[in-house]
């Protein structure tokens, strides 16, 4: 259900503004997606855990907050991010 620590540097590597960085929201969306994208594929064979289905809501909640942070600093880096991640909005 987690993303591994490979995983997790190549998405900070492919997001990341500048060098060394892993903070910016871009890099916190993607990571957030990831994860998010894992817990989907988790529930298509274990649709009765809502322990988890908890974290999935709490999760999409943050990463809406992220995006709408982008958003509200820079219209052009929101719009660019969801269309690399392919997230609806």
């Amino acid at each position: 259900m987690s993303i591994t620590a490979e995983r997790k540097a190549e998405l900070i590597k492919e997001y990341a503004t500048n060098e060394g960085d892993t903070g910016s929201p871009e890099v916190q969306v993607a990571i957030l997606t990831e994860r998010i994208n894992n817990l989907t594929e988790h529930f298509k064979g274990h649709n009765k855990d809502n322990h988890s289905r908890r974290g999935l809501l709490k999760m999409v909640a943050q990463r809406r907050s992220l995006l709408d942070y982008v958003k509200g600093k820079n219209e052009e880096r929101y719009k660019t991010l969801i269309t690399r991640l392919g997230i609806r909005r």
